[in-house]
């Protein structure tokens, strides 16, 4: 199959064109050869790269984590993968209980308001502006 261009690349990988430039300027993306007429010319293996970076972000993981995944890719060193992901999962946990608990100040929060609230008294407006 002949190279790819960037906009052929992105199409593939079902991302934007500058997502593929923000990718090759954060070193994840190999920045690729380019022909005599400026374009450039990735191999068909970047599809497979590229859409590997985004199922790792949909899972969370930050633009660092991926290029330790990538390195770690190529040895296939599921011991260390392992301990990242695990990694990963204790901030998920902590994070969801953030949004627990945030979740429980807000309702009751709405709550308050739905039984004090009225003209020139809001409890929610009181409780921002509390020292």
């Amino acid at each position: 199959m002949p190279p790819l261009t960037t906009g052929a690349l992105a199409k593939a990988a079902g991302v934007h064109v500058e997502t593929l430039r923000y990718y090759e300027r954060r070193g994840l993306l190999p920045v690729p050869p380019r022909r005599a007429s400026g374009y450039r010319d990735y191999p068909e293996e970047a599809v497979g790269l590229v859409r590997f970076i985004k199922r790792a972000q949909g899972l969370g993981f930050t633009l660092e984590e991926i290029r330790e995944l990538l390195w770690l890719r190529e040895g296939e060193d599921c011991h260390t993968v392992r301990r990242l992901a695990e990694r990963k999962l204790a901030d998920v946990a902590g994070r969801l209980r953030d949004l627990r608990r945030l979740q429980g100040a807000l309702k009751g929060l709405v709550k308050q308001c739905a039984a004090e609230g009225g003209p020139g008294h809001c409890p929610i407006v009181e409780s921002l502006d509390r020292d």
